[in-house]
């Protein structure tokens, strides 16, 4: 029984994300490519073990997947430890736990990735940052990410930012 429920809950999220994939991947005109959409989007569920790396694993996960576009949907869990780097600076900052994760968010792709962590100590206190690796789950991290098999995600230099910013373009 608990297993059709999962696949209920996977088939639900995936119809949402379905609706939402053909609105708004866009960048302007100077970056040289329109709105963007895929049209068969598809679920890919993990769940990550006490000591596994966030970062790197979801990473390998891309690999293992040859995830060309992604996204990440959603991810609960929680860590022993957390490096973030925050705005405007060079270096990450190990942050101790037990943290929970409170949100995950970013694009992922085999020609690069661009994750944002938020997380909160025992007290609720809430951070957040570009996640790096040195990031190990606590109990469990449970995510799941969009495949966008229709797109391809790539890193450019912009001449304007500096940043190797997303290029999104049609597979």
């Amino acid at each position: 029984m608990g297993e059709m429920r999962r696949r209920a809950a996977v088939g639900v999220v995936v119809g949402v994300l379905a609706g939402l994939a053909g609105a708004a991947l866009a960048q302007e005109e100077a970056g040289g490519v329109g709105p963007a959409a895929s049209a068969r989007p598809r679920a890919i569920a993990l769940r990550l073990r006490p000591g596994q790396d966030l970062r790197q694993e979801l990473l390998r996960a891309v690999e293992r997947e040859g995830l060309e576009a992604a996204a990440v949907v959603t991810c609960v869990g929680s860590l022993t430890r957390a490096t973030l780097r925050f705005a405007d600076r060079p270096e990450g900052t190990p942050l101790e736990g037990p943290l929970e994760i409170v949100s995950l968010v970013g694009t992922l792709s085999t020609h690069g990735s661009h994750l944002h962590l938020a997380v909160s100590d025992g007290e609720g206190r809430t951070i957040g940052g570009h996640l790096l690796d040195g990031s190990a789950v606590y109990t469990t991290a449970e995510v799941v990410l969009l495949a966008l098999d229709d797109l391809r995600f790539r890193r450019e230099r912009d001449p304007a930012t500096t940043y190797r910013e997303l290029v999104i373009e049609p597979r």
